[in-house]
């Protein structure tokens, strides 16, 4: 796991406008993308400030050698898949290359300025080809009260505490954030009904997740251990796996969600990577009383110490009208990244305890972060209690689940006193109406 060192000091200074106390992308951060900014071609960048730092520009104008410079060779195409396959030595190359580029007082600055490309101007891709797609069911609580709705004698099943719950999701509907995503049609069987119906999900909904980033992969056939399963993650976004529960509770029985899942993933844009987050690991949280403790193959001592995040998680969500009237977005929810009952080592370990090869630029999800209230709830689906309690929106609208028109904004803060605050930037959609 990556250490403490001068980068992460509170008062690292850049000569960047508005970077030092940014909400999300001080100097502390630097996370890595691919933008295109306007009027040209996609290219790989980091985020500081309101600004993205062209990287593929800063080589070629010879601020990056060594190390850190075979680490932007490997972004020149505009994905971040050989950058990633790299792993934390390059990587960490480049992050203190670019705080020596951009700190205060910077003898390089009159060259890297011209680099820089209002974060405005830029149109966000997603940061590398995603290969596969794997999503988790690690939030405890969300487990919980989902389970609650559906098997209120027996919410979690027999397996849930043992076993990291996951499933292989589709990777081509996975979009950056801003893009809209559509309201899918799909079959349902309301409860009154003796047949299906096909026609648009009434029942949309968000789930707050963190995405997980692969770096270097494995061999075929080769288990990771969990002793080294961090060097296997490159970084984190954010990540909201939309649902559309009406079709998932008609066509997830026997082999669990497909199309209720499949129309539409949005990440943040940017990989914030491990190196950023030292400060922020963590113990994960303890776990309740006569809950098995985990088999060997996911159970190691530093990750029982530091292997969780401690990332503040928001979900807010603006409507037609609220915007219509130029009110803030409302927020649905305040998560906490601990609450998660497996950690991203346990996650890689598991993935790979049967021989998947995994692949630099595969993302993993984590499954919904939930807390133990209601108004921690990371889905609609728990936070209406299954759409029998609405919500109440300050334009005086009520939400039982999403509708047309509505956009959902997650976003994500680290705190820690003595350390300079970061985030990860914005993972919001506007919801379109089915075809």
């Amino acid at each position: 796991m990556a250490g403490l060192d001068h980068t992460h000091d509170p008062g690292l200074r850049s000569w960047v406008p508005g970077a030092d106390g940014h909400a999300d992308f001080p100097i502390q951060n630097l996370p890595f993308g691919v933008v295109a900014p306007s009027g040209e071609e996609p290219r790989a960048g980091v985020a500081i400030s309101a600004f993205v730092l062209d990287l593929p520009g800063a080589l070629a104008a010879g601020l990056v050698e060594g190390e850190a410079g075979r680490a932007v060779a490997a972004m020149r195409e505009p994905a971040l898949n050989g950058f990633l396959a790299l792993g934390a030595g390059p990587r960490r190359a480049l992050r203190l290359r670019l705080v020596e580029l951009l700190r205060e007082g910077a003898p390089e600055r009159g060259a890297v300025e011209p680099l820089l490309h209002p974060a405005a101007s830029c149109t966000p891709h997603l940061p590398a080809r995603i290969g596969d797609y794997t999503d988790f069911y690690a939030g405890l609580h969300h487990a919980t009260a989902v389970g609650r709705l559906f098997r209120p004698d027996e919410p979690l099943l027999a397996n849930y505490k043992h076993v990291p719950i996951g499933y292989h999701g589709r990777a081509s509907s996975v979009i950056p954030s801003g893009q809209p995503v559509r309201r899918p049609n799909g079959q349902t069987r309301p409860r009154d009904a003796t047949a299906p119906l096909f026609g648009p999900s009434r029942r949309l909904d968000y789930e707050l997740e963190l995405g997980i980033w692969i770096g270097p992969g494995n061999a075929l056939g080769e288990p990771i251990p969990i002793g080294r399963a961090g060097e296997h993650v490159a970084g984190f976004c954010l990540l909201n796996d939309w649902s559309a529960r009406d079709v998932q509770a008609w066509e997830y029985q026997p082999l669990g969600p497909f199309l209720a899942k499949s129309f539409a993933t949005t990440l943040s844009p940017w990989i914030v990577t491990p190196e950023a987050l030292a400060p922020f690991r963590t113990a994960p949280a303890p776990r309740p009383e006569g809950d098995p403790q985990p088999l060997p193959y996911l159970d190691d001592p530093r990750d029982r110490e530091e292997g969780a995040l401690a990332i503040d998680l928001d979900v807010l969500l603006t409507t037609a009208a609220s915007r219509e009237r130029g009110l803030p977005p409302h927020r649905l929810a305040r998560s906490d990244a601990r609450h998660l009952y497996w950690t991203a080592a346990q996650l890689v370990a598991h993935h790979a305890s049967g021989g998947c090869n995994l692949r630099p630029g595969d993302l993993f999800g984590t499954g919904t972060i939930s807390g133990p209230d209601r108004a921690q709830a990371g889905s609609l689906l728990e936070a209406t209690e299954g759409g029998r309690i609405p919500i109440r929106l300050d334009t005086g609208e009520e939400r039982r689940f999403l509708e047309d028109g509505d956009e959902v904004i997650l976003s994500a803060r680290c705190r820690r006193e003595g350390f300079a605050p970061i985030g990860f930037g914005e993972c919001r959609a506007v919801i379109l109406p089915a075809l």
